[in-house]
């Protein structure tokens, strides 16, 4: 057989297999923080647990990392309707949203590490680290992933390739979105809230 048909045929197969690889990836990264998050809950009943206090710019970085992802939702959308102008600024957008989000958690530990909650110090800390931690490598590992896509998105803006890759990127930060509001949600006591309000309806 002619082996011009086979390319686009090759390729359409290749790229299902990234879309199901991402899924996989996603299964195996959410069954992880929901592994941490269920320690936390079980942890912070101990005697030696005392509510840390979240730096306020944490509430910055999670608008920051909102933008990122609507900024990737929006490079989608133009990337279906061929607009490659809006598409690359959707991309730059959450790049750069992304990495002032890594830079804001980084302060976010200095102030904390100044204000004396170490690592070693109280359990709450030492979960906030981790979980904070584990979730940056997460965005950093998408950085990654968006320059590669970045990069495609300026050498062949209405290829197929680049469509979806525009849409697995948008995929993986809505999923990184998804799990730092609930671990943001967690570490800020709204968990306690929650379960309190639970305690007083049932009884």
């Amino acid at each position: 057989p002619a082996p011009g048909p086979a390319g686009p045929v090759e390729a359409a197969a290749s790229l299902r297999r990234a879309k199901a690889g991402l899924v996989v990836f996603l299964g195996v990264a959410g069954s992880l923080f929901a592994l941490f998050v269920s320690a936390y809950l079980m942890r912070m009943g101990a005697a030696d647990w005392w509510p840390l206090p979240l730096p306020r710019i944490l509430w910055i970085n999670t608008g920051l990392l909102m933008a990122g992802s609507l900024g990737l939702h929006g490079a989608q959308v133009a990337a279906r309707h061929g607009s490659t102008a809006a598409m690359r600024q959707g991309l730059l957008l959450g790049g750069a949203a992304a990495l002032a989000f890594l830079l804001g958690q980084i302060l976010a530990w200095r102030e904390l590490l100044a204000a004396g909650h170490g690592l070693a110090g109280n359990p709450a800390a030492s979960f906030f680290y981790v979980l904070s931690g584990v979730h940056g490598l997460h965005v950093a590992g998408g950085l990654v992933a968006l320059g590669h896509t970045t990069a495609w998105a300026w050498r062949d803006p209405g290829s197929a390739r680049t469509r979806v890759l525009v849409e697995l990127c948008a995929t993986y930060w809505h999923f990184l979105l998804l799990v730092w509001l609930v671990l943001f949600g967690l570490l800020a006591g709204w968990a306690n809230d929650f379960a309190e309000i639970c305690r007083q309806v049932l009884s």
